[in-house]
């Protein structure tokens, strides 16, 4: 709710006399009102958030004040319900105000004693929409916050990811993931569910490759007791278990086609059966799937259902494999040796200019992954650099100048960031003249402000 827009009442009551009088001595009182007939015409009006008090007559032609008062609060907990009546007694104000009305006036009232009720109310529905716009834009800027400290990199290419996992974790659409081995699939992933609505849900992650075709289908979709041998009680599925929350699907492309008919209809249906059992469950959860191989292709050779790709195939995410960012490297490397000797509850090594170089032209066949166990290794005094010199030759798919000018930026970037943006401590120590590390920064569109931003 924005500072400036006003809190009004929606005044209910099937009495047009006490109707018209009672908003008349409500906007006298300089309080917008909007007067109805019966619940059934209020209701068409009311959502959660909205800017309003409800006072509503008990006795209605229609549907009671009362029965409105459970619907009203299972919509929005905290708005404030008022309750008129003029057949009330102790126990049935005792009971409104159990059941959460705001207060209860008898009928009938005085003009001054609705107007000083409804204000306390407007006061309170104001203080409540107001910390929750707060709450709302501080959790926006964690967020966005959250997300680059979940996915490190300075590079174009994370960048985008960053972007698009901003874009897309607001919304409910379902997304495809696609990455090498030790991309970070799952990191993007849970960033998805954890910066969404859906957060305070489950988030489950299903390994579809690890799973024995046999289990699949009571993996995902839970079972009833006797469904098979062994299954001696009822089971609630990966599917049914991410209601409300995320349902990650990772290796997606190696799931039976048996059981991608199965995954489709829940997802068109979003609604499952359990093994053993006809009867459906409604089920709402957002899918992410995580797949090493193009799906499209996939379907194309027949290898993956097509109606099953086009499904889940609404919003995609690539993630480039470690040697495409090289750039990334020192700050991935400093951020997992930084979290390796608090796991290991060691001192931190300082990283050599021969180490980083090593890193820096590594083909790096196992991605972040294995840069993280490289960190761990290197934390623990049990790194071998001999295998890092002995693969640095492996090829990439880069050509030779763009993988040294990765390699050129990381060692600026590097630097800069261990001299806090100092260009000229900076050009000291990599042995160059200032004129020409601006040169390299101009020609390698080195970012000094980030770097500073860093510290």
């Amino acid at each position: 709710m924005s500072p400036e827009q006003p809190v009004g009442v929606i005044y209910v009551e099937d009495d047009e006399d006490v109707r018209i009088g009672a908003v008349q001595a409500l906007q006298l009182a300089g309080l917008p009102v909007t007067p109805f007939g019966s619940v059934e015409a209020a209701s068409a009006t009311v959502r959660a958030d909205m800017p309003f008090v409800v006072v509503s007559d008990v006795q209605l032609r229609g549907k009671s004040g009362t029965a409105w008062l459970s619907e009203l609060h299972r919509l929005d907990p905290d708005l404030p319900v008022i309750l008129v009546t003029g057949h009330g007694d102790i126990s049935m104000a005792v009971d409104a105000m159990r059941n959460g009305a705001y207060d209860f006036i008898e009928k009938p009232c005085s003009s001054e004693q609705l107007v000083a009720v409804v204000r306390r109310a407007l006061d309170k529905r104001r203080l409540t929409l107001e910390v929750r716009t707060l709450r709302s834009a501080l959790a926006d800027r964690q967020g966005s916050q959250g997300i680059e400290a979940s996915l490190l990199g300075r590079s174009p290419q994370i960048q985008e990811v960053r972007r698009l996992v901003a874009n897309l974790a607001s919304t409910n659409v379902d997304v495809t993931i696609y990455g090498e081995t030790g991309t970070g699939k799952d990191v993007v992933a849970r960033c998805l569910h954890n910066h969404s609505a859906r957060r305070g849900g489950n988030y489950v992650a299903v390994n579809c490759g690890g799973l024995p075709e046999s289990l699949v289908e009571s993996e995902l979709f839970g079972h009833e007791a006797g469904a098979f041998t062994g299954a001696t009680k009822q089971r609630i599925g990966k599917i049914e278990y991410a209601h409300g929350g995320t349902l990650f699907l990772d290796e997606i492309e190696s799931m039976p086609l048996s059981v991608q008919v199965k995954l489709l209809r829940a997802l068109q249906d979003r609604s499952i059966e359990r093994v053993g059992s006809n009867k459906p469950v409604a089920v709402d959860c957002r899918v992410v799937a995580a797949s090493k191989a193009n799906l499209y292709e996939l379907s194309e050779s027949k290898q993956f259902r097509a109606d099953l790709y086009y499904r889940l195939g609404v919003a995609f995410i690539e993630l480039p494999p470690l040697r495409e960012r090289r750039e990334d490297i020192p700050v991935l490397f400093e951020h997992f040796t930084l979290e390796a000797a608090k796991r290991f509850e060691r001192d931190a090594p300082i990283v050599d200019e021969q180490t980083m170089s090593l890193l820096l032209s590594y083909s790096w066949p196992g991605n972040v992954r294995e840069l993280r166990n490289v960190a761990d290794r290197f934390v623990l005094g049990v790194l071998d650099r001999k295998v890092l010199d002995r693969s640095g030759s492996a090829a990439s798919e880069l050509s030779l100048p763009r993988q040294l000018e990765n390699i050129e930026r990381s060692i600026i970037e590097d630097a800069l960031r261990r001299k806090l943006g100092d260009v000229q401590a900076t050009a000291a120590l990599l042995s160059i003249p200032k004129q020409t590390l601006y040169d390299k920064i101009k020609r390698l569109a080195v970012r000094i402000e980030s770097v500073k931003d860093k510290h």
